[in-house]
This record gives structure tokens, C-alpha cells and sequence, in this order.
């Protein structure tokens, strides 16, 4: 065999997906790539690798003994592609930065910030619900409030944000201060695979049998949601007031104060210009922490002040 990494990593790639399309989707190719990559392999190694089920590519038992090669190839390929990266030494180069949804609007208003005394590095990005996976160099740097318990990620942590319930100045007028009346609004929230996501499971407590009438899988259209007016719902605080088409109704939510952490691979945390952006995201963190923290006052017209016992 001469070993075409191409062909084992489609390989690969197809016995972890199980059909050609999410493969062909991973790879970035065409299916017929992928067809054509799997036949040229199974003629090489003269023998079938998958078998043809009507929902899936299901690993044949000769498969079975090459993934265990193939995965230990891959690892030794990730591992090279990240050791390279800072073979150079160089500060100049791209640093990709994953963030979730509302962490996005964030680091968005605050970009000219983070790079003002970096202008030698290209910045991205890259907006995900899920993490990125480092060891496969989707993205340099993770900002998210979960770790994975991975010895090979290092983490940081860059502060704790706070979240609140927030409305429109319409809806906060129909409140009276009591938590009965903020139970009584319309409410938004994350549908039922996203309860995880920070402040849901207090929202859930609070509304008891009561579902939100908009649920969504996605923090923007949660956030458009509340600001138009169709309904009250949590927010980190840094989205929420500094946003003038709402108002915070409620104190800050101790159950939902999350703490945010930066995730590198081990294998690229001294490369320059990755560190160089590590600094930059503490720095700029450790600025903003009032803004972070939810300290700040809430924008015009002072917001309603309601308990927020899980029943009233």
C-alpha cells in the first residue's frame, strides 16, 4: 500500500459520518469525490471497506482494523499542522477565534478595540453554536463559557457575565413590580435542546408549567425576538443594556452568572501571534468588566425592579 493520507482521511471522515452527503459536507468536496477516494482505497487494499445499507455506510470488519491506523495518522497530521504553525516565530499570520451567537455582538463592537496595537495580524471570526475542535484547527482560539475536559486545551478564564430578564419599554408598562406580573407578560426563550443555555433553567423555574411562546435554537433570533416586542426573556447583560430598545426588568440573575474562558491547544499557545491575541482578550475582558458584570445602568426608562422567586 503506499498510503494516500487523502484517500485514508475520507476514509475516515465517511466511517465517522456514516453517509456520503455529512462526509462530503466535512471534506468540503463533491459526493463523487468521496465515492471516487473510497473505491480508489478499496482497490489498493483489495478489499471492501464499507457496506451499502440503505441509511448509512456501515464499516466492514477489515474497516474496523484499518480506523484505528487511520485515526493514529490523523492525530499525527493535527499535531503537525499545529506544531508548524509557529515554526516561523513570526507575529504576522491569521488568529480564527470561535465564538457563540451572542458573544459574537461583543467582540463585534469591540473589535477596533482588540486590534488597535495589532494591526499586523488578520482577525476572524468564526460564529458556532457548537465549539469549534481545536485539535483539528477549526479555529485557533475558543471563547465559550463550557470546557471541554480535554488535557490538551488550556484554559483562561476572561471574567463572568451576567444575565437579567429583559423587555421593551412596552411590556416593561405592564408590569407592576411584582414577579406575578412579570409571569403574566409573553416570554421568550430557547427551545427544549437548549435549556443548558445560561439563565433557562431559571426562566423554566420561574414560568413553572408555562412555555414560552417563541422558542428558538439561536441567541440572535432570541435577542430580535425580545426586541420586537414579542415577548420578555433573559440576555447577558452586555447585550441587553446596551441595546436602547430595551429595558432590564428584573436584578441581575445569580443562577445565570456564567464564566467565559479562553481554550487554546496546548500545541499552539506560544506561538506569537496567538498569544499576542490571548493578551489582546484579556486585556480588552478586563476593560469592559463593568459592561461584563451587568454594573452599569440600565438605559432609560429605569427598568422594573420585580422578585424573582420561582412562584408567586
Amino acid at each position: 500500500m503506499n498510503g494516500d493520507w487523502d484517500n485514508l482521511r475520507v476514509f475516515l471522515v465517511l466511517a465517522e459520518e456514516g453517509s456520503l452527503t455529512a462526509a462530503a459536507k466535512r471534506l468540503k468536496v463533491s459526493h463523487p469525490t468521496v465515492a471516487r477516494r473510497i473505491k480508489a482505497l478499496e482497490d489498493e487494499l483489495g478489499t471492501r471497506l464499507f457496506d451499502r445499507l440503505p441509511d448509512r455506510f456501515q464499516p466492514t470488519e477489515p474497516a474496523l482494523e484499518l480506523l484505528h491506523d487511520a485515526k493514529e495518522m490523523e492525530r499525527a497530521s493535527q499535531s503537525i499542522a499545529r506544531r508548524s504553525a509557529g515554526l516561523s516565530g513570526s507575529h504576522l499570520g491569521t488568529v480564527r477565534i470561535s465564538v457563540d451567537e451572542m458573544m459574537r455582538d461583543f467582540l463585534a463592537r469591540h473589535l477596533a478595540r482588540l486590534r488597535a496595537n495589532h494591526q499586523c495580524i488578520e482577525f476572524e471570526i468564526a460564529v458556532a453554536h457548537t465549539s469549534a475542535n481545536l485539535s483539528r484547527r477549526e479555529a485557533d482560539l475558543l471563547v465559550r463559557s463550557h470546557v471541554p475536559d480535554l488535557a490538551s486545551l488550556v484554559r483562561r478564564k476572561l471574567g463572568t457575565v451576567a444575565h437579567a430578564v429583559y423587555g421593551t419599554v412596552e411590556l416593561a408598562a405592564r408590569t407592576d413590580g411584582s414577579a406575578r406580573a412579570l409571569k403574566g407578560l409573553p416570554w421568550v426563550g430557547f427551545d427544549d435542546e437548549h435549556l443548558y443555555m445560561p439563565g433557562q433553567t431559571w426562566q423554566a423555574a420561574f414560568l413553572g408549567n408555562q412555555r414560552p411562546a417563541v422558542r428558538t435554537n439561536n441567541g440572535i433570533v432570541l435577542a430580535n425576538a425580545i426586541r420586537g416586542g414579542n415577548g420578555v426573556g433573559v440576555l447577558p447583560c452586555f447585550l441587553g443594556d446596551t441595546d436602547p430598545a430595551l429595558v432590564r426588568l428584573t436584578p441581575i440573575l445569580d443562577e445565570a452568572r456564567v464564566d467565559q474562558w479562553l481554550l487554546v491547544h496546548a500545541d499552539l499557545r506560544d506561538v506569537p501571534r496567538v498569544r499576542i491575541v490571548m493578551d489582546a482578550l484579556a486585556q480588552l475582558f478586563r476593560a469592559c468588566r463593568v459592561e461584563i458584570e451587568g454594573e452599569i445602568e440600565a438605559v432609560e426608562p429605569t427598568p422594573v425592579r420585580v422578585a424573582v422567586a420561582a412562584s408567586s
